[in-house]
């Protein structure tokens, strides 16, 4: 941006803009471009196409009643943490610092984590997926452990599979067998549930983004906010409002007429690379629609996108308090370590309960909707603590280190900063 500003700056200050008349023109474009950055098309990305015949939308089964609530991991599950704990802090905690400072993902790991099938978490086998079963325990799991390394870059990995399970979860035959897919190979798109928008107190089920019916065709217009790799989605599932007045999710293709982004780094989570997407009569296929456009479906999606970004405050939480721990434990003032002085050991403590307050919540409501059972009011306490609580979390961390957690030296102001998305963002991630 800052070379497009400069080469327009230069054309401003030629004479001949004044002889032209000109220079009002130049000036308001200016000032837009350093305002708000440059929009850009969204660039067209591969071509879907359906892979197969479906008889009927597959769909994964539910892990049915239990006499004991007993959130132990099985043996897969147990695997899964275990691959993505050791790839996140081998391969993203010593790159989340520079994935922070330039505002993106390297390709490299969002190439290694397709390898592991994080995006193909939430597909059923009979689409090419990892299991028969409902699995947003597994997801939660799985996005703790990633968030450990970086929250930035576990946002941006578990974009794609956001979408690739809202399809496999809502999507009829046709759409499943067009678009799931290329989510079970190395290849995964970029993709993300855009779902937030752009003003105070953003309220998921109050959208100002429309879908008007036209023929055969929905014309979508509005703005959506802090999408994940906005620049370079391929498919979107997005959030508008129908005529009817009812919210619904609608499949959009990337480079679609009319679809536009524009940069918007934001406070946290920075390595995600979010930024805005702007829709201008964006026109997509009476079939776009998912579930049927059922409010339901909608309000379900809400509620499995708050669980991932509290699985995600979860892991980052955990971080901040096995890197707290051995720093207080070492850290010396006065001729003894300062984890002995009663208000370091008893704010530790603390941290301790709540992190493993907001696993529990979150696992609960995870765990209920994988049974097919009502869990909207689970989720929804969730994400209270792993707002409140979390930010806690991050602000102690952040004193526990003194002058320390205030520079980039060390990583806690990163995860304090954070922390704020789980609280804040809407959308983005599904589990």
């Amino acid at each position: 941006m800052g070379l497009g500003l400069r080469a327009l700056r230069n054309v401003a200050s030629l004479e001949l803009v004044d002889r032209a008349g000109l220079r009002a023109p130049l000036e308001r474009l200016v000032h837009s471009g350093s305002k708000n950055g440059f929009r850009t098309a969204v660039a067209a990305g591969r071509a879907f196409k359906a892979t197969q015949q479906l008889s009927r939308p597959a769909r994964q089964s539910t892990t049915g009643s239990r006499q004991l609530f007993d959130l132990t991991p099985t043996d897969e599950q147990q695997m899964l943490q275990e691959a993505f704990g050791d790839f996140a802090s081998a391969r993203l905690r010593p790159a989340a610092q520079d994935a922070d400072g330039a505002g993106a993902a390297p390709d490299e790991l969002l190439a290694q984590s397709a390898e592991l099938g994080a995006a193909m978490l939430g597909v059923p086998e009979e689409l090419g997926g990892a299991t028969g079963e409902r699995s947003a325990v597994t997801t939660v799991l799985v996005a703790e452990k990633l968030a450990h390394g970086d929250m930035g870059l576990a946002a941006a990995i578990l974009a794609p599979g956001g979408v690739a399970t809202a399809i496999s979860l809502w999507g009829d035959t046709a759409q499943q067998s067009r678009y799931v897919e290329p989510f079970t190979g190395d290849d995964v798109p970029a993709a993300a549930l855009a779902v937030m928008e752009p003003r105070p107190l953003f309220d998921p089920l109050e959208l100002q983004t429309t879908a008007v019916r036209r023929g055969d065709a929905w014309v979508l217009n509005g703005v959506k906010s802090l999408v994940p790799r906005a620049a370079r989605a391929e498919l979107l599932v997005v959030a508008a409002r129908t005529e009817s007045g009812a919210p619904g999710l609608f499949i959009v293709e990337g480079g679609t007429a009319g679809l536009l982004s524009e940069p918007e780094p934001a406070m946290g989570v920075r390595a995600a690379a979010t930024g805005r997407l702007i829709l201008e009569d964006v026109e997509v296929s009476a079939g776009a629609l998912l579930g049927g456009g059922d409010p339901d479906v909608y309000r379900e999606c809400v509620a499995r996108a708050r669980l991932a970004w509290c699985a995600l405050s979860v892991g980052t939480g955990q971080a901040m308090l096995d890197y707290v721990i051995p720093y207080v434990n070492e850290r010396r003032a006065f001729g003894e370590p300062v984890s002995h002085r009663q208000a370091v050991a008893f704010t530790v403590s603390d941290l301790a309960i709540e992190v493993d307050g907001m696993r529990l919540a979150t696992l609960r409501a995870a765990a209920l909707a994988d049974a097919g059972k009502p869990f909207s009011r689970e989720a929804a306490v969730a994400r209270h603590l792993c707002s409140e609580r979390g930010m806690a979390v991050g602000s102690d961390g952040v004193q526990m280190l003194g002058g320390h957690g205030y520079v980039k030296e060390y990583p806690v102001e990163r995860w304090y900063r954070d922390l704020r998305s789980a609280g804040v963002i809407e959308g983005a991630l599904l589990v």
